[in-house]
């Protein structure tokens, strides 16, 4: 992770205007970070020293089991706010979040500002709504296996997680998060190679014809937006 320095701060704070989220002047608190791809927002059972506030790029929500096994729960996109439970709850502990993509981020330090933030009855409705509509989404989530065909929900998740059209999603990872057999994973990609939606490398898959995926995924985007659902 890195701050950004002037003329960089005002830069990133003028194309993204956060203000109108809060009551107090919060804009003298904000830092600006940038984290690569691959590195760690929060790591788990952290006690984050901020509020991130996500403008640029994706992040992948993990938790550690007691069992040692590893789960990714969600794909994070910007906009966001991350560690908002931390800062609600002091005793509950940090999940993972890993970037995906190299990503920009508003840093609000929670020891300045959280008496502030808590009191901010603006900020606190935001939040509210924010936190309803982001687990409404993810336990929306575990009924699409059922919904949509594993076409449907993989080009989602290839859009979802790429990387300047780049995809390189561990399949095992990918199976349980999407809910479904390694065998099955893999049939799905060879036959989106074969009508060369994308094409294996060594290290991924490139994205050769991204309106295709985009067609398959609709289907799923468009059950959320029938419930009213808003994607995060």
């Amino acid at each position: 992770m890195k701050f950004l320095d002037e003329p960089m701060r005002s830069y990133y704070i003028e194309k993204y205007p956060i203000q109108s989220l809060f009551s107090f002047p919060i804009i003298s608190y904000i830092q600006v970070c940038q984290f690569d791809r691959g590195e760690f927002i929060l790591k788990e059972d952290s006690n984050p020293e901020y509020i991130y506030y996500l403008v640029e790029g994706k992040a992948k929500l993990y938790v550690t089991h007691s069992n040692g096994k590893v789960s990714l729960i969600n794909f994070l996109e910007a906009p966001i706010f991350v560690g908002e439970i931390e800062l609600l709850n002091s005793e509950r502990y940090s999940k993972g979040i890993q970037t995906a993509t190299q990503t920009t981020c508003f840093a609000i330090p929670i020891h300045l500002c959280k008496d502030n933030l808590l009191k901010d009855a603006t900020f606190l409705r935001y939040l509210c709504i924010f936190i309803s509509q982001k687990m409404t989404t993810i336990s929306t989530k575990y009924t699409q296996s059922q919904a949509f065909p594993l076409e449907n929900r993989l080009a989602e998740f290839i859009l979802l997680s790429a990387d300047q059209d780049f995809y390189k999603e561990k399949h095992t990872e990918v199976c349980e998060y999407l809910g479904v057999s390694y065998r099955h994973l893999l049939h799905v990609l060879a036959q989106f190679c074969k009508v060369n939606i994308i094409e294996k490398k060594s290290r991924g898959y490139i994205i050769r014809d991204k309106e295709r995926l985009q067609e398959l995924a609709k289907e799923v985007k468009l059950n959320y937006h029938t419930e009213n659902f808003k994607a995060y």
